[in-house]
């Protein structure tokens, strides 16, 4: 049993100022998730790193995110949401400084996975302290502000990142964290006040740690690593810590990972159903909370639409600066309009869901969002306007900021308030494992699209040999587009001679032929929560 203490009965004006203290944090790790993919052309090229160097550099943040957020939201309710959002803000910015100063591919990935950590104790403790903290219509407000932040704020970490790599360098995405983090620190502890549950519940649930790190990771790796090791028969070594995988085993190490991953996720759910129910001991899942409609549909709602948000924010900026020749800058300017229309529609999101509620809000959302990736899709191609595709991307940032502003209120509005820190905290887990598993997904559908269509672009260019083709085209997907820029700026004096920008055009539209057949796959998984948001407004039992 667990009951909350040191939360106030009304929102006063030091609780709204903390409001914003935690909105600040809060947009601090959101605009890491999404800052880092524009500037993945321009770390690839410094860092020496490949496609699946790069997959890792976008998704290990939110594997170690959504390994955490669980243990994080307990511990939060334990030892006090403010303290764990403090120790998360520094946690994060120690990340922040090891990757502005990462001289390798394997030093960024650590790098990503110091700060998951801190992200992981900074997201469930602001949503869990915003549910403790406010009641009645100042929450509906309070929450109304913590989604417009996550869309909002995903939305222009693009630009950001754009602005940041063509002014100064990509390190600067990274040390712009250290100055935000401080003054998130001092604010913490002037306005945001500690709130806590009180849980009788014996026990800490390492067991359920370890068993979910492994779930996530396993899975992850497996979907990640599948194209370079081989899906089923090796094709590469695999080496880490000393242990090596060989290229002629019987199988590769893949579905050997992606088995145990399963294994160890299905082990989690007994295990945690068996801590709380038969044991009677502390555990860092409450599965009851999955009895309440609105959280077990809001939450698969969330995972779908995570994967397709995400996994869209993987390849369109490979696509903007390699295939189209933008600078990241440019590219930064075209992912902005998510941004636009995320704030504008985030900002009506409340008087919308007051006419017509806030299931049908989400649901119209989704279907924005859905369709309007689906029409970038096919628009994308190496001849499009940016300013058509910026339009487009309006479209969806619209859809974006309406069905984020709604989604987390409705996920946890039937969610008691001494159960906060676990419903924010699983919540957050979904849409981070969503976040994982977009990069992974999509970036798979990239890389294996990429093989075919590159493939069959350059076959027609018969004054490329063959065997040279085939070189284009493996280094152009391991570098996940970065060749075509340098084969544009050679021109007809590089190795390729008056076959170069011919050449170089089929590239570029091979590529473009690969980034739709990816959207396409975000798409679905858009639709997909659109589906489940729709199941979601049925079981509910608001209008």
């Amino acid at each position: 049993m667990a009951s909350e203490v040191g939360t106030e009965p009304g929102a006063d004006r030091r609780a709204w100022i903390g409001l914003g203290v935690l909105a600040a944090g809060l947009s601090m790790i959101v605009v890491d998730g999404t800052i880092v993919g524009v500037a993945l052309p321009v770390i690839i090229d410094d860092l020496d790193m490949d496609l699946t160097d790069a997959q890792w550099v976008n998704s290990v943040y939110s594997v170690v995110f959504a390994a955490l957020l669980l243990t994080a939201g307990r511990l939060g309710d334990r030892l006090g949401r403010r303290a764990m959002f403090i120790a998360g803000v520094v946690v994060f910015m120690a990340g922040s400084l090891l990757a502005a100063l990462a001289g390798s591919a394997a030093a960024l990935i650590a790098a990503r996975v110091v700060q998951g950590v801190g992200g992981a104790f900074v997201l469930p403790t602001t949503l869990s302290s915003v549910n403790a903290t406010f009641r009645g219509r100042d929450r509906v407000i309070a929450f109304a502000v913590w989604g417009a932040v996550i869309s909002g704020m995903a939305a222009i970490g693009p630009l950001l990142g754009g602005w940041l790599t063509t002014a100064f360098t990509w390190p600067w995405i990274f040390v712009v964290n250290l100055p935000i983090g401080a003054a998130v620190l001092v604010g913490a502890v002037l306005t945001v006040r500690e709130t806590r549950a009180t849980i009788t519940a014996p026990g800490l649930d390492v067991d359920g740690l370890l068993l979910s790190v492994i779930g996530f990771g396993g899975v992850i790796f497996a979907l990640i690593e599948g194209q370079s090791l081989g899906w089923w028969t090796p094709i590469a070594e695999f080496e880490v810590l000393g242990f090596s995988w060989p290229v002629d085993a019987p199988v590769s190490v893949v579905p050997v990972a992606a088995a145990v991953g399963v294994t160890a996720l299905v082990l989690f759910v007994f295990w945690e159903r068996h801590r709380a129910v038969g044991s009677h001991r502390s555990a860092i899942l409450d599965l009851s909370l999955f009895r309440v409609p609105t959280f077990s549909w809001g939450n698969l709602t969330a995972l779908a639409v995570a994967i397709g948000e995400f996994g869209l924010l993987l390849v369109l900026p490979l696509f903007l600066v390699n295939a189209l020749g933008l600078t990241t800058m440019g590219a930064g300017v075209v992912l902005a309009a998510m941004a636009l229309g995320a704030f504008a529609s985030g900002a009506a999101a409340r008087h919308l869901a007051a006419a017509m509620g806030p299931t049908r809000v989400v649901i119209l959302g989704l279907a924005l969002e859905a369709v309007g990736v689906a029409v970038v899709a096919v628009f994308v191609s190496s001849t499009v306007s940016p300013w058509v595709l910026a339009v487009l991307l309006a479209v969806y940032g619209s859809g974006l900021g309406l069905a984020s502003a709604q989604l987390t209120g409705t996920v946890l509005a039937d969610i008691p308030p001494e159960k906060s820190g676990e419903g924010s905290a699983t919540q957050s887990t979904f849409r981070q494992l969503g976040s994982a598993l977009g990069s992974a997904i999509v970036g798979a559908v990239l890389s294996v699209s990429l093989a075919h269509t590159l493939t069959d672009r350059l076959e027609p260019v018969t004054a490329v040999p063959a065997p040279v083709q085939e070189q284009l085209v493996t280094a152009t997907r391991d570098s996940a587009g970065g060749t075509i820029e340098g084969l544009r700026e050679q021109g007809e004096t590089g190795r390729l001679g008056p076959a170069g920008p011919e050449a170089t055009s089929a590239l570029a539209e091979g590529f473009g032929d690969a980034t739709r057949i990816s959207l396409f796959a975000a798409s679905g998984f858009l639709a997909l929560g659109l589906v489940s948001a729709t199941a979601l407004h049925v079981r509910t039992r608001r209008p």
